[in-house]
């Protein structure tokens, strides 16, 4: 089975959030079961230094204002199709804006280059290769189904993953003319979107399958709360929609392998965490004094609840824990953070910015690591968590709900707990949880317990994999019926 993935962003080459995680990760998963995945990516300058270019596959004399070719490439065992456009990505800055983190301004020509280029690829636009199946991921690749639904590609099954509903690519009417797209796109069951045009929307409209990366997150966008303005539609596709829970890459995220870590360990051996907690206590500028380490590593916002867990620092301080958070995000939030350490030396430390080897060390180092986020479509920290001893303190949202077990009084009796759950958008909520989490961690046995099976639990990308494969399946199936 041929698979066409089209994302903005791919671990290990470009990241700023999970979406990378997922796009790497599943292809390396699926190629075990039967499952050939090409990624069509854009060409940011990291990503066109990591291959030498040979002869393109593909050329566009003008694509949104310059010459464009797509290139074959093989980067860390990812089958990628490169589309350089040096008018449209070759820039310093992240992947969607500037150094100061201003959006481009013409984020929507970029990706709409980007999905018109997929679109091609999926209709035949390469000698040689025409996938089964394309598989797009978030507005930057949404596009990609329209074009594919107005063009050559029509008949090819398609899917879209939400990753975040918030973030949508809304933009003007204005830029309809250049899209390319016939005119009867740019109607409510194609791409316009409350008189504009809408990236994800026209995604959602002309998917064959629609998948979120939790089973809750795939039910809590079907209410106003949570479905951002597209609820309505979501229901409408609700037959079509699936929730499947990412998994992580085992061989990074391994605490007896981790070479991030000041000392490896296993599930049998948890006292050798005790010379990363060391680490993390000089790092943040903690009292080695044997109280619980909570931590977070996130961005600062406030959907990720940052507000509500600075509100509560002094509380976490007061019960009797010591915090270490890692991030950058809202400058307020940056601020309030660090004056919580100021005021809680010893107790309470901060770093802004982001430091991959120190993630590391903080999962195993720390008793615990708290994720008080307003929704959370899947979550990537807690399950890092798990694998690594370092109990998840969570919002009872989206995939923290789904891939957490709470410890309450059944569940530790039982020996599944592991972890903490907490109403969502409550302080009050999340403190308690600290308290619970403190109890527990004075009963060694049951905290022991506790880790243990959490670094039991399987978050591989391996029964994943497998759902997704299922779709495929399903979506070719559907293909064959329409015949």
């Amino acid at each position: 089975m041929q698979v066409l993935s089209v994302t903005p962003e791919i671990f290990p080459l470009v990241k700023t959030g999970g979406l990378a995680d997922v796009a790497g990760a599943l292809p390396i998963a699926l190629a075990g079961k039967g499952v050939a995945m090409r990624s069509l990516v854009p060409g940011y300058p990291v990503v066109m230094d990591a291959f030498k270019k040979k002869k393109p596959l593909l050329s566009y004399p003008a694509l949104h204002g310059g010459k464009a070719a797509v290139y074959a490439a093989e980067v860390a065992g990812l089958d990628l199709l490169v589309l350089d456009a040096p008018h449209l990505f070759d820039r310093v800055g992240g992947p969607y804006g500037d150094a100061g983190g201003r959006d481009w301004p013409d984020n929507w020509r970029r990706f709409a280059a980007l999905c018109r280029v997929g679109g091609d690829i999926a209709g035949g636009g390469i000698d040689g290769y025409k996938p089964d199946i394309v598989h797009a991921h978030d507005w930057q690749a949404a596009m990609t189904l329209a074009y594919m639904r107005y063009g050559k590609a029509v008949g090819t099954p398609s899917l879209i993953t939400v990753h975040n509903l918030a973030f949508q690519g809304q933009f003007g009417a204005g830029i309809f003319g250049e899209l390319s797209l016939p005119a009867e796109a740019m109607s409510l069951d194609g791409v316009e979107y409350y008189g504009g045009v809408g990236y994800l929307k026209a995604g959602l409209q002309a998917a064959w399958a629609i998948t979120t990366v939790s089973p809750t997150y795939a039910q809590e966008i079907r209410v106003p709360e949570f479905g951002m303005g597209l609820d309505g539609l979501i229901n409408l596709r609700a037959a079509d929609l699936h929730g499947i829970v990412n998994g992580i890459d085992t061989d990074i995220w391994n605490p007896a392998t981790d070479k991030h870590l000041v000392s490896t360990y296993t599930a049998d051996t948890l006292a050798r965490r005790a010379a990363n907690r060391a680490a993390v206590e000089e790092r943040f500028n903690l009292a080695s004094d044997g109280s619980p380490i909570v931590c977070v590593v996130s961005r600062l916002t406030w959907q990720k609840g940052i507000d509500i867990l600075a509100a509560m620092a002094d509380g976490i301080v007061a019960a009797g824990a010591k915090l270490a958070v890692l991030g950058s995000g809202d400058p307020g939030l940056e601020g309030a953070l660090l004056a919580a350490a100021a005021r809680h030396r010893g107790r309470v430390g901060t770093v802004i910015g982001y430091d991959e080897a120190l993630s590391h060390v903080m999962q195993g180092g720390c008793d615990a690591i708290i994720i008080p986020s307003r929704f959370e479509p899947c979550g990537l920290t807690q399950l890092y968590g798990l694998r690594y001893g370092c109990v998840p303190v969570v919002a009872r949202t989206g995939g923290l709900a789904d891939t957490i077990i709470d410890a309450n009084e059944a569940a530790v009796a039982a020996g599944v707990a592991t972890g903490f759950q907490f109403a969502a958008n409550n302080g009050d909520a999340l403190l308690h949880a600290v308290r619970r989490l403190l109890q527990a961690h004075g009963d060694t046995d049951a905290w022991t317990s506790i880790q243990r099976q959490g670094m039991k639990a399987d978050v591989s990308w391996d029964r994943s994999a497998g759902k997704y494969v299922e779709l495929y399946r399903s979506l070719l199936a559907r293909k064959v019926a329409q015949r």
